[in-house]
């Protein structure tokens, strides 16, 4: 009797043994998740953490007075910093892979349009028009709108939305709101005012509510999505517009679309919770070497590891002294070795 089944393929062993990283950066996320609820002044053993969350969900009972406790530190003191975390990291990070893939350029981050400098001067408006949360926070929105759309029409004004003037553009808004940003702190009050835009600017998680994140997440999320969707589109881009549109790809739309999504996500990152560098720029390449150059997998791996990389970020913030260090103080210092450990493993593919 001759068997039907098919022989075993050398092709089927290189899928079988890779499998395990699309599962890397996810899989990190959830561990970083778990134990950014456990650290902190008031420390908790990972598996007591799981038993509360489990406890929520029905899964398994608690001692009333235990639940009570947990409840109060993990869900209303740790989890709305720990979800903006999530949320900020990875969208800086996918919108920072978003640009590198759009721009064809590996050094590409969020602020290329200008969207960080203009929220970081939104902001600082806020603050000297009245200082109330959420007024700064609406400003800030609204300023790295106002900052992107400034520069995209330059691009589109003097050169017709081609990628060199995109960049030109985006060069020359981040330098008026950066210069309107110091005319805001020249005038601010040096006691009050001046403090506060200075600690905005280095970044914070520990202002943020269940209120903010509650009409932040939907639209950070949304945006996340939409990205990551836009990957395989991305990708014909990378061959050229031509190549690209006889592909069937609506290049000018996804190019806006792209652009107009990272732009709402970072801006929204600046109204949570301040200016935060090196996340779009570094976790990007991280995820490229862990998942290859393909954006259908490289943008929900950034999204995953930019999670996991402001989270190590905010616990070091936490618990590294006394008092509370600004996260965007730690993003940089733990940016620059990282970028150097990186640089020297796709230094070779930039140079091609």
């Amino acid at each position: 009797m001759v068997s039907t089944a098919r022989p075993t393929t050398t092709a089927t062993v290189p899928k079988s043994l890779n499998w395990p990283r699309w599962f890397v950066a996810p899989l990190l996320a959830l561990l970083a998740t778990v134990l950014a609820l456990s650290f902190g002044r008031y420390p908790l053993p990972a598996w007591e953490t799981l038993r509360f969350l489990a406890a929520s969900t029905g899964l398994t009972s608690m001692e009333p007075d235990r639940y009570a406790l947990l409840h109060n530190l993990i869900v209303e003191i740790r989890l709305p910093r720990i979800l903006a975390a999530i949320l900020v990291g990875a969208s800086l990070s996918v919108s920072g892979a978003s640009y590198q893939a759009l721009f064809r350029n590996p050094l590409v981050s969020p602020g290329l349009l200008g969207v960080l400098a203009g929220a970081s001067a939104g902001a600082a408006l806020g603050i000297i028009l009245g200082g109330n949360w959420l007024l700064v926070q609406a400003s800030a929105f609204l300023g790295g709108l106002a900052a992107v759309g400034i520069g995209v029409g330059i691009a589109h004004l003097f050169g017709g939305g081609s990628l060199v003037m995109l960049i030109l553009g985006g060069i020359l808004s981040g330098a008026l709101f950066t210069s309107l940003l110091s005319v805001v702190k020249y005038l601010a009050d040096p006691y009050n005012q001046l403090p506060a835009i200075v600690y905005w600017l280095m970044g914070s998680l520990g202002q943020v509510n269940l209120n903010d994140m509650a009409w932040a997440a939907v639209p950070m999320v949304a945006g996340i999505v939409l990205l990551c969707l836009l990957g395989r589109a991305l990708d014909a881009l990378a061959m050229g517009d031509d190549e690209a549109q006889a592909l069937g790809v609506p290049v000018r739309t996804v190019r806006l679309v792209t652009i107009a999504t990272a732009t709402l996500v970072s801006a929204l990152t600046v109204s949570i919770a301040g200016m935060i560098g090196w996340i779009g720029l570094i976790v990007p390449h991280i995820a490229r070497l862990l998942v290859g150059p393909g954006n259908a997998r490289l943008l929900p791996a950034a999204a995953s590891l930019g999670a996991v990389f402001l989270l190590c970020a905010d616990s070091l913030a936490r618990n590294l002294f006394a008092t509370e260090l600004p996260i965007g103080i730690v993003t940089e210092l733990l940016g620059i070795p990282v970028f150097l450990i990186v640089l020297s493993r796709v230094r070779r593919a930039w140079a091609q």
